[in-house]
């Protein structure tokens, strides 16, 4: 009896180990997410101050 107790709770921390570091990774992609969109809008308002700025003259044919 004892051994299978043992055996339940070695099963079961490891369970418990388990769902923690995917709530750990889970939370970490979700501010990583963030913080990915946040640089990507700020290059984009960037570009969109940069690009009325910038005129290419094309040559006279």
């Amino acid at each position: 009896m004892a051994t299978i107790l043992l055996i339940c709770s070695v099963l079961a921390s490891l369970a418990f180990g388990v769902l923690v570091a995917y709530g750990l990774c889970h939370t970490m992609f979700r501010v990583f997410r963030v913080q990915s969109q946040h640089v990507a809008r700020r290059r984009q308002e960037a570009a969109a101050r940069i690009a009325p700025q910038t005129s290419v003259a094309l040559p006279a044919a």
